[in-house]
C-alpha cells in the first residue's frame, strides 16, 4: 500500500487549520511554535511506522545455561494501560530491551487493541520460534473516557496465546499469574 509522503510544513499546516477550525488564531504569539510541535509530537507518537518491530529482535542468544522457563516482561506501558509478554524460549533468547522496543513499535501505530496484541505475538512467535508466546494489554481507551460514551475508569484486556502457553494448562496459568503479578 503505497501513500503520499507529507511533509513537515504541510503536517503544521494542518495543525494550523485545525487551530482555526477551534476558534483560535494561528499567528497569535502563544501558538505561533504550536504547528511545529504538534508536528514533532506526532512524529514520536507514530514512530512505529518508521521501523520493523520484529528487526529488533534480530540479535538474540543461544547461551542460555540450561534456561527453559518462561522469559515475561510485565507493566510496559503502550498506551494507557500495560502490556505483558511472555514466551518459553526453544534455543535462544533475546534481551529484554528489544520485547519491549516490540511492543513499543506497535503500539506507536494507528490500529486497535486486538491487532495490537496480535501483532506482539505474531513477531515474537516469527521471530524467536519459542514453545510458547503470550501477550496481554490492559488499557484505558480516551475515546471512551474522555469522549464519546465518557466512561471512566473503563478498560479492555486482549490476550493473544501461542503454543504452549495457549495449549498447556499448568502453562498458561503460569503466564497468567507472573504476568498479573498474582
Amino acid at each position: 500500500m503505497t501513500h503520499k509522503v507529507v511533509t513537515q510544513a504541510e503536517a503544521e499546516a494542518a495543525v494550523r487549520v485545525l487551530i482555526q477550525w477551534a476558534g483560535d488564531d494561528p499567528d497569535r504569539e502563544g501558538l505561533m511554535e504550536t504547528p511545529a510541535r504538534v508536528a514533532r509530537s506526532y512524529r514520536e507518537l507514530f514512530a512505529g511506522y518508521e521501523a520493523d518491530p520484529r528487526a529488533y529482535m534480530e540479535r538474540t542468544f543461544e547461551e542460555v545455561g540450561g534456561y527453559d522457563e518462561l522469559v515475561v516482561l510485565k507493566d510496559m506501558l503502550p498506551v494507557l494501560g500495560k502490556a505483558h509478554v511472555g514466551y518459553l524460549p526453544t534455543n535462544r533468547v533475546v534481551g529484554i530491551s528489544k520485547l519491549a522496543r516490540v511492543v513499543q513499535g506497535y503500539a506507536r501505530r494507528l490500529q486497535i487493541q486486538e491487532k495490537l496484541t496480535a501483532d506482539i505475538a505474531g513477531a515474537i512467535d516469527g521471530v524467536l520460534k519459542p514453545k510458547g508466546v503470550g501477550v496481554v494489554i490492559e488499557a484505558e481507551h480516551s475515546c471512551m473516557t474522555l469522549r464519546g460514551v465518557n466512561t471512566p475508569g473503563a478498560s479492555l484486556t486482549t490476550s493473544h496465546l501461542t503454543g504452549v502457553i495457549r495449549d498447556d494448562a499448568r502453562t498458561r496459568q503460569e503466564f497468567l499469574r507472573l504476568a498479573r503479578g498474582h
